[in-house]
Order: structure tokens, then sequence, then C-alpha cells
């Protein structure tokens, strides 16, 4: 299963995932989901593939769609939690309440729901994997409270891998740092941006190219490979770790 796969990194994954013959449960709020289901057919007539609409910031969802993986596949092996992402860039100050609730609800609620609901199919098979998708932005400028929420996930991987190791249920998380990707065709954040955001979003460009020791962003693919890594039974000595892939930045 990955979640938040109709764009960007998630896409990737499952595309990739596709390629290596995964059966996919693939989920997304948005109804471009559809898109990727018929890119997969033409490209991998041969995947079976599950396409489910959810708006994974609510439990009851969450439970929906790990149910409906079950009734179709019979297991759930891999769950990529890649939902999550920073709506508002600017100084902690400048955040109203709302905006703070809004950002923890969409980085840090869909992988604490998703564990949740995955857990048990996954404990009474006595094997999985989850990745959780965080970021090196938990040392970062410009977003606290997406910061905050990724530590949220971090602290999530390393105390869940506790619970989980010797019942054969693998939880690790990659950090992102800065990627190189297409426009979203739904933003995160709706509104125009002011003169000021960009100016502070340009301070976050700056500051994520300066922490990396290689000087760059990086690319989806450079992300992608580190999450199907993690998924895979190559990393089945590795558990509660979380692996910065930001180019030396470790966040």
């Amino acid at each position: 299963m990955v979640t938040g796969a109709a764009q960007g990194i998630g896409r990737g994954v499952a595309l990739r995932l596709a390629s290596e013959g995964a059966r996919l449960v693939l989920v997304d709020r948005s109804e471009l989901i559809f898109e990727l289901r018929d890119e997969l057919a033409a490209t991998y007539p041969d995947t079976e593939v599950l396409v489910l609409t959810a708006d994974m910031e609510k439990s009851a969802d969450c439970r929906r769609v790990m149910q409906s993986a079950i009734e179709r596949f019979g297991r759930l092996d891999i769950l990529i939690n890649n939902v999550g992402g920073t709506i508002w860039a600017k100084p902690f100050e400048h955040y109203q309440e709302d905006e703070i609730e809004a950002e923890v609800r969409r980085s840090l609620f869909p992988t604490l729901w998703c564990c949740h609901a995955a857990l048990p199919y996954m404990l009474e098979q006595g094997q999985g994997a989850i990745v959780n998708v965080s970021s090196i932005a938990t040392r970062a400028i410009n977003r606290v409270p997406y910061g905050a929420a990724k530590g949220g996930v971090n602290a999530l991987t390393a105390c869940l891998a506790f619970e989980t190791a010797e019942r054969g249920v693998r939880v690790n998380a990659i950090a992102t740092g800065g990627t190189e990707a297409p426009p979203r065709r739904i933003p995160r954040n709706a509104a125009e941006q002011s003169e000021q955001e960009k100016v502070w979003y340009q301070q976050i460009i700056d500051q994520t190219v300066s922490s990396s020791l290689m000087k760059r962003y990086g690319t989806i693919d450079e992300q992608v490979g580190a999450i199907v890594f993690l998924a895979s039974d190559d990393a089945s000595y590795i558990t509660g770790v979380t692996l910065p892939v930001g180019g030396g930045d470790l966040g």
C-alpha cells in the first residue's frame, strides 16, 4: 500500500513497485489517483492494482482502506506512509492557531492512523514492513509546525519498531531532503503566495541547499530508491531507523 500516491514521491514509489512486480493498493484523496491507475495499466498490464480515494487524516478512512486491501489481496506486506507536506512556510510567530493544527493533522496523523490500522493485520501474519516518509525539516527554518509533526513521525517509527520487532514487523522511515518535483497539480495551499511568503519560501530553499553537503536538491528517484530498499527483504535486519536522504543533511 502506498498512500499519497497520486503525485510526487508517492507516484514514483508506485511506479517503481509496479516495475518490480508488486501487487498495489494506491490511496489518495484526489481523483488524480485514477490517472495513475490508467498509466500503470498501460505500462505494466499484468500488475494487480486496487485504487482507493480516502482522507488519511481520518482514522475511519485509514481503517477502511486497510480492510479493503485485505478483502482484495488477503494480506498486507508493505505500507508506505507518504501523506504529508508543508502547507505554509513562514516564521513560527506568523502562524495562526488553526494553521498549526492543520500542519500537524496533515503530516503526523495520516502516518499515525495508518500504522494503527495496518498493524493488526501485519501482526496476525507475523510479517510486514512499514516505511514512513519523514523529513530533514525537523531541523529547519520557517516550518516549525511541520517539523514538529515530522519529529512525531520519527518518534512513532522508533517506538513502534521496539514494540513489533520480535513479532516480525519492521518499521523504518526516510527523512527526505529537498526534492526536485514537478509543480503539484493540486497544491497543498491554494492561496497565492504574497511577496513576503515568497521570500520566506526562498529562505527554506537556501537553507536546505546550504545544509546539504552536496549543495543540491535530490530527485524523486533518489527518494524512491531509499523507500523501496527499506521496504524490501534487502533491509531485513533494519528496523527503528530514520534514514536521512538529503545529500548529507542529517536533519
